[in-house]
Parts: C-alpha cells; structure tokens; sequence
C-alpha cells in the first residue's frame, strides 16, 4: 500500500455516479507493484460542475483523471489537445497532464482492440454485427471500422439511433487520417467497409428461415448487466438472430457469463466478455500517465493476471 506523504501524486475519476467503479482497485493496484507513490480516487462530478472539476484538479496538479458517463464528449472542451483517435471518435475517456493543460485521449477503443488481439480474434475483413448505438457500440463500431472490417451491420431498437451511428461512423472515415479504408452502402468494392443500419426486429425477420453463422457480433448494450443476469439483448421475437453469429463480444464483463455468452456457447460457438477490455484500458492510460505506452500493452503479464484476479473476485 502506498505511504502518503508530501510527494505522493493524486489521480482519479470523474463521473456521475462513480460509487460502481472498478477503476481504483486497477490503478492502485499497478502503482503498488511499480512502487509509485500514487494514488487513484473515484470523484463524484455532476454535469454543471465539470468545468469547475477540471480547473480545480489542474490547479491541485492532479497528473491524470479517467472521464466516464455522463461527461466523455462534453470534457473535450475543457482541453488544450485532443489525441487524434479521441477527436474522431467523438470522446474522451483519459486526461494526462501536460505543459499547459489537460491532453485528451480515447483508452476505451484501445482497451477494446488489445482485448480482442490477445484473444485472438480478428476484424479485418469480416462481418460485423452490432447490437446496441449507444456510446459503447460507437466504440465498437469504429474500432471494427479502424481494423478494416468488410461489413458493420448496426442492429437496434430505434432505427433512428443505428441510422445515426451509421451516418456517424461514414463521416469519421472521410475526414479521419485514422482510418485507412473507404466506406460504401450495400455493395461495397474491394478495400471498403460496407455500413448499414437496421432494427432488431428486422434483422430477426430475415434469420427465420434460418442464416450462416459469419458475423462476429458486439454486445454493446447494458441488458444482462448484473444484477439483471438473466436478461438478454436477443430474446423472443429477436433470438433467431444468434444464427448469424458466430463469435460474441459482451462489453460486460460482470456477471462473467452472460446469457448473451451463455447462449453462444450452449451453440458451441465462442464468446468472450468486457473484463480485459475494462482491465486494457485502465492499464494503457496508467502507462500514458506515466509516459510509458509505446502503443501495446507493456505491463509485466503476472501484474495482469494479478488484477484479473482481483476483478473476477470482487
């Protein structure tokens, strides 16, 4: 544990609520096993107070906060720069200090690659499914769209929000040097991603006379979220839609096995839940508070495993 003493470095989290959060437990944990004399709280910030949070944590010389719901877009005007991939995707969720200010940068959508890169599980030229258009399935999809995913079906809900997000993510590929490919509707040609946005029910509507298993799906909604472990984003009238899928990524990672996974796997397909992405995204704005990240994970592996453990048990 961390002696505080007159040199000990302050950072933390801005949210509203905060209460939940796992992030301490991540962050406290790598200061105690570099041996930095850091420490990590959670602050409660409501939206009106943000501004005044900002200022306030830089005139205390705060060296980094990690930004969560409800102030990842609305932070990015409290900043003197904004990482490139954080301006494209539209938010920010990590601050480092710097000379003059905050610096701006997006951990999730990084989290989320390292995530899928250690579990083996490829983009590039595969079909995409995403089920949610909220904040997590933005992410979600530019990822998808930055790895040069052959096709992003977004499914939702509301037509309008996938419809959005679909309009969203073509603009973010003409003006973003990010990301390398083009983008096409319905029939894309060779060395574009094909966007398209539908809702649940439709989508469910052309699986019932069944669909090959070739998409790999991102769960990006909030439904199965413990406690509510038996719920699940395709069920009833939308669960013909696990036909088409055949990997699952749940952005949640508690309960581990969701019904969403749990689902998959009864099908023998493979499934994977949000743990190391949460776990890759702590780890990766702690090395940019630290000047360290190079671009991939540098952490020592038995610290990882550490924290996962200390993750999975709480």
């Amino acid at each position: 544990m961390t002696k505080i003493d007159g040199n000990t470095g302050t950072a933390g989290l801005l949210g509203y609520p905060v209460k939940h959060t796992k992030s301490p437990m991540i962050h406290n944990t790598l200061a105690e096993a570099y041996g930095d004399n850091l420490v990590y709280l959670p602050f409660e910030v409501e939206p009106g107070a943000l501004g005044d949070a900002i200022r306030g944590a830089w005139a205390l010389g705060v060296l980094g906060l990690n930004v969560t719901v409800p102030h990842k877009q609305a932070v990015m005007e409290y900043l003197t720069r904004i990482d490139p991939l954080a301006k494209a995707l539209g938010a920010v969720n990590t601050l480092v200090r710097e000379e003059d200010g905050f610096a701006g940068y997006n951990t999730d959508i990084l989290g989320l690659e390292q995530a899928l890169i250690r579990a083996d599980i490829g983009v590039e030229g595969e079909k995409v499914l995403i089920l949610g258009a909220g904040g997590a399935a933005r992410a979600a999809a530019f990822l998808a769209l930055k790895m040069g995913a052959r096709e992003i079906l977004i499914a939702n809900r509301s037509l309008d929000k996938a419809e959005d997000l679909a309009q969203s993510l073509m603009q973010s590929a003409k003006s973003c040097d990010i990301i390398p490919q083009k983008v096409g509707r319905m029939h894309a040609q060779d060395g574009q991603t094909d966007i398209r946005a539908i809702t649940l029910t439709e989508l469910a509507d052309g699986c019932r006379g069944g669909k090959d298993a070739e998409y790999l799906a991102f769960q990006c909604t909030s439904v199965g979220l413990s406690p509510h472990d038996t719920d699940c984003v395709l069920a009833g009238e939308t669960e013909s839609i696990f036909s088409m899928i055949q990997t699952g990524v749940d952005l949640i990672y508690k309960p581990a096995e969701t019904m969403f996974m749990k689902k998959l796997m009864s099908d023998g397909k493979r499934a994977i839940n949000g743990l190391d992405m949460l776990l890759y995204q702590g780890v990766i704005a702690y090395e940019l508070w630290r000047g360290s990240y190079k671009g991939e994970i540098e952490t020592d592996r038995q610290v990882l495993d550490r924290i996962r453990e200390l993750l999975r048990g709480d």
